[in-house]
């Protein structure tokens, strides 16, 4: 591992096909992926014959890319507080990975156990993805701002033999609780401090994983033990918002699928620098961030703490070809080029999803960056599903969530008809990127799936006009006005951005369809806005006036689960009787 400060790349050219150059003028237009076949093996079957699942793996990948470029810079972590990057080629990278599988083995990792690894975004996690598979075991990420309870029931429903995780994090004592929470549950087995003092009964990091040549050691005890592409890979907790976290298993070809979805749709290969802005141990942070940038020979860049506005410092020094975050994010991202501007030439495309796009953030982006915006939708179940493709025109991202990856097909079903189609309704997914299910929680998984393995999403969307859909809101938060589904997402993104409000969420206070429309909102400061303020900032929009908010509350506080998403159920108990 380096810390030196590397060259930016030379822009790539931009992509040529049949000796024509796409640019977004001479784009072809893309057709809709036709129907896939029904039947599981005929769809299995098509998988791998369009290279959506395949026999390698990407700790293939990564060996290739270890082989081929073993200089090149794979990883960039930049620690905050400490003011410095830690950096890693492919060749560290691949011998990282090898030590740490040795470093597992010698902690009594069996093939098939679960590794939980609770990291903030640093360069540890990277190999640590990789040594998992080398060693057979699945990884299982955490978030480090997990409480204890959400923590023990991960750790007890996965029965990880392994946890590693900070001394410390935000003032929380996680290696402590770790260490606690071994005490109690009989399969973790160890617990190793990264980038701290590891308390007693703990395991150093550095002493354990980084300093001691297990690859010497064990390489004959790691033969045979890596996870084939097919098998358990990952498991991701779900937000919780409607009962106790469902832990989702993937394999490396379900995941594979979405991210070879990503990376053709955005025609990416090895000149990719992505700067990502998500948690590493969320599908995003690990997906199209380390996996998708191992697998095509790029670079992917991160920060360890949330500092928004210090993000197109890693942009500039990199030369980041490619920016992913959520929408606040990339709002404080644009105001920080306006506040003092960043050499961000290199910049192709920036990709968001988890809330709704607005036209004046695209604006905002295309105005301090020069780049064009791309809006994706997708979930932990199924990873990036739908997305704006080259050949929409550069405001889509603002009025559309995409067209699905060739991996995977869309429907939108009635409501209370899931056997007929419609413009609006509920959006169910099928496809190579459909998780496995969920672990031992397998009838909790069949009971979304209906017609040949239709994934019901929980979401409300409507047709986009062209082959791709607009998310409106979750289905058990549907209201509806004369027949016609509340854009509720929309409405919120359109509040967030008043000057008075911090963050807003629209909830029906009972839970039904016919309820009044009630705003809870948090102020940005001491003066909270009104109803009329709030009525009149929507009608400066082209919002239809029968979607406008019927109540509002001010709270300090939205309640939220751990990944971020807002309990709708909490402030239902809240105000529901009001």
């Amino acid at each position: 591992m380096t810390t030196e400060t590397v060259e930016a790349p030379v822009q790539p050219a931009p992509p040529v096909v049949d000796g024509v150059v796409l640019t977004r003028e001479t784009m072809p237009v893309i057709e809709i992926t036709s129907p896939m076949p029904d039947g599981r093996e005929a769809r299995e079957a098509l998988y791998y014959q369009r290279g959506w699942w395949r026999t390698e793996t990407f700790l293939d990948d990564l060996r290739r890319q270890a082989r081929l470029r073993p200089h090149k810079l794979a990883v960039a972590g930049r620690r905050i507080e400490e003011a410095r990057t830690d950096t890693l080629d492919y060749i560290e990278l691949r011998q990282l990975t090898d030590r740490f599988a040795g470093a597992l083995v010698e902690l009594g990792v069996q093939r098939g156990d679960f590794v939980a690894v609770q990291l903030p975004n640093r360069w540890e996690m990277v190999p640590l993805l990789y040594a998992c598979i080398r060693v057979g075991a699945v990884i299982c990420p955490i978030a480090p701002t997990t409480p204890e309870d959400p923590l023990r029931h991960r750790l007890s429903l996965t029965e990880a033999r392994v946890i590693i995780t900070v001394a410390e994090w935000e003032g929380d004592r996680l290696g402590e609780t770790a260490i606690r929470l071994g005490q109690e549950i009989p399969t973790l087995e160890n617990v190793v401090i990264v980038d701290g003092h590891a308390p007693e009964g703990a395991v150093d990091f550095r002493d354990h994983f980084v300093d001691t040549h297990w690859e010497d050691v064990h390489d004959e005890d790691l033969a045979g033990r890596e996870l084939g592409p097919d098998e358990p890979f990952v498991v991701l907790f779900t937000s919780g918002t409607t009962g106790e976290s469902k832990g989702v298993l993937h394999s490396q070809n379900t995941v594979h699928s979405a991210i070879r979805g990503y990376v053709d749709t955005f025609l990416l290969d090895e000149h990719l620098v992505a700067a990502v802005t998500t948690p590493l141990v969320h599908y995003s942070g690990f997906g199209q961030g380390v996996l998708a940038s191992v697998m095509l020979g790029g670079t992917i860049a991160f920060q360890d703490h949330r500092k928004n506005e210090a993000l197109l410092d890693l942009v500039q020094k990199y030369g980041a070809t490619l920016l992913y975050g959520p929408p606040p994010t990339l709002t404080d991202i644009a105001q920080s080029q306006r506040d003092e501007p960043r050499d961000v030439h290199t910049l192709r495309h920036v990709v968001t999803g988890s809330a709704q796009v607005l036209q004046p953030l695209v604006d905002d982006l295309r105005e301090t960056l020069g780049a064009r915006t791309y809006s994706l939708w997708g979930m932990s179940e199924n990873g990036p599903v739908t997305i704006t493709k080259l050949d929409y025109n550069q405001d889509w991202a603002a009025h559309s969530n995409g067209r699905p990856i060739d991996a995977m097909e869309i429907r939108i079903d009635k409501c209370i008809n899931p056997t007929e189609r419609a413009p609006v309704g509920r959006l169910r997914v099928r496809g190579a990127s459909q998780a496995l299910g969920y672990y031992r929680r397998d009838a909790e998984y069949q009971a979304h799936l209906m017609d040949d393995a239709w994934f019901d999403t929980g979401d409300v969307a409507r047709d986009d006009g062209r082959g791709g859909i607009r998310i409106l809101c979750r289905a058990s938060d549907a209201i509806k006005r004369d027949g016609m589904v509340v854009p509720m997402a929309e409405i919120e993104s359109i509040v967030n951005r008043h000057p008075k409000v911090a963050e807003t969420t629209l909830v029906g206070p009972t839970g039904k369809v016919e309820d009044p429309i009630l705003a809870v909102v948090v102020p940005t400061g001491d003066e909270h806005p009104t109803l009329e303020e709030i009525r009149a900032y929507l009608q400066e929009t082209d919002l239809d006036p029968r979607f406008l908010p019927d109540r509002l509350e001010v709270i300090d506080a939205l309640p939220k689960t751990l990944t971020g998403k807002v309990r709708k159920a909490t402030l239902r108990e809240l105000y529901g009787e009001a």
